[in-house]
């Protein structure tokens, strides 16, 4: 056998192999950044999340403290995210929302090149290895994820499938050092590591599981009894409190409150383009999403049972893994590379939202260059109240909000200098009413307003 040949049985790809497997991953990285940035150019982008994260490292680059103005609460005491330190000193050098989109799609698009070295682990020939990571770029979720603004946990997912990697090589040190930085990135990855726990035990590994489930433990209950309460005034995590209201009541009532239908449909959706490649010696594998999956059912808002938001990303590594421990090379059902490939394919143009962009993403086409114009005029040191979908165009400020629906009656007070709106599309979280009743107060007052062709205005306090 040639050497050419015996690397081919073993998995392991020639340089060749390794050069075009990088370059892939540029390349897919550089089509996500694009149509990340492209939605963020058509004004799609929204306050929630994008413009809060924007300001948060601006913040943070600017050597100020990093407590948002949409929701007074400092970076740490949001999701206990202290890695997004890091794009405070990307923003310390040049400002710039980028920093964050390029980030999130070229991480995304770097998690195939674990899901490789797990493949090639698992003894898959390079072709096979080839086909998983192509599984990954083609999940839905991964796709939206990248569209879906910002969120500092995309980060980490190279990192979460080379801790599965790291494991399975008896690299402990490696090992633990990945999971801190999960967990540094969310502090939902507690799930996560907790499933790892959980499969770990199945297979009795009990030093590595009781690791796994004690470091879980302790970051979240460090974050809930001491950092939540001290950068709170007092209060422990809001998430929780508005994922389980509707569990507050009896069991029944419990029960009756779950949205069974939605959740079936979620798990169907989500499952799709990997089921028909599972086999039993999946399941273990599979065990690491279950508490994930569990609280994205149990959550009282349906946005955590949609492939469009963020919140099922981590599942889609354990998806992709899951196939790889079934061992796909012994399986006859998938051994067609064309056929398996070509229903990842089709699942992604039926769940992913590329064809938002001949559509949804055009809404505002009409309004860019008005906004342009109306933005230019805003300057730095002002204090913005604006749409939600405009915050992330002006974030690098100390003060930018959003009028939300029902906590915002008038401006007395308020701090406010500018406000820049559009009642005609007052975005999300907020309404056509109370944009007018504001526009209506600052002129009575004698701000100093201007009006664009799309019904946007600008107003500044004398």
């Amino acid at each position: 056998m040639t050497s050419a040949s015996t690397a081919e049985a073993r998995g392991r790809p020639r340089p060749f192999g390794q050069f075009g497997l990088v370059s892939m991953a540029v390349l897919i990285g550089l089509l996500f950044w694009f149509c990340a940035a492209a939605r963020h150019g058509l004004l799609q982008s929204n306050a929630y999340d994008l413009g809060l994260f924007d300001q948060w490292a601006w913040l943070i680059g600017q050597g100020q403290p990093p407590i948002s103005s949409m929701e007074q609460v400092h970076v740490l005491a949001d999701h206990g995210a202290w890695m997004l330190y890091a794009a405070g000193a990307a923003y310390s050098v040049m400002p710039s929302v980028q920093w964050l989109l390029s980030s999130q799609a070229f991480t995304l698009s770097f998690t195939a090149l674990p899901i490789w070295w797990l493949a090639q682990q698992a003894g898959l020939t390079p072709r096979r290895c080839w086909l998983m990571c192509g599984l990954w770029w083609l999940q839905p979720v991964v796709f939206n994820t990248n569209l879906f603004d910002f969120h500092p946990e995309t980060w980490v997912m190279p990192l979460f499938a080379l801790a599965l990697w790291a494991e399975r090589a008896e690299r402990p040190r490696l090992w633990l050092l990945l999971l801190l930085l999960l967990l540094g990135s969310r502090d939902g990855l507690v799930l996560i590591v907790g499933g790892m726990a959980i499969d770990l035990a199945w297979r009795r590994r009990w030093r590595w599981s009781a690791t796994a489930a004690g470091l879980s433990i302790t970051w979240l209950l460090m974050l809930s009894r001491w950092l939540y309460p001290l950068l709170r005034n007092g209060e422990g995590p809001k998430a929780a409190g508005r994922m389980f209201s509707h569990l507050s009541g009896g069991p029944l009532q419990a029960i009756q409150s779950l949205d069974w239908g939605g959740g079936l449909l979620y798990i169907v959706l989500l499952c799709l383009p990997c089921i028909g490649l599972w086999r039993k010696r999946s399941l273990p594998t599979l065990m690491i999403g279950a508490p994930l999956l569990l609280v994205n059912l149990l959550s009282a808002s349906p946005s955590y049972r949609t492939l469009i938001h963020h919140y099922s990303l981590p599942l889609a590594v354990v998806m992709v893994v899951a196939v790889i421990d079934a061992r796909p090379q012994q399986i006859r059902a998938i051994r067609g590379f064309s056929w398996t490939l070509g229903w990842a394919v089709v699942c992604w143009l039926a769940l992913a939202k590329p064809w938002y962009f001949s559509g949804p993403y055009l809404s505002r086409v009409s309004v860019l260059n008005d906004a342009q114009e109306a933005i230019s005029q805003v300057q730095d040191t002002d204090a913005v109240l604006t749409t939600s979908y405009l915050v992330p165009q002006i974030s690098q400020r100390s003060r930018v909000a959003f009028p939300k629906k029902g906590s915002l009656r008038n401006l007395d007070n308020s701090g406010w200098n500018v406000l820049l709106l559009n009642p005609n599309d007052p975005g999300w979280g907020s309404t056509k009413r109370l944009q007018k009743n504001l526009l209506s107060e600052v002129q009575q007052r004698g701000w100093l307003c201007e009006n664009w062709p799309s019904k946007l205005e600008l107003c500044r306090k004398k």
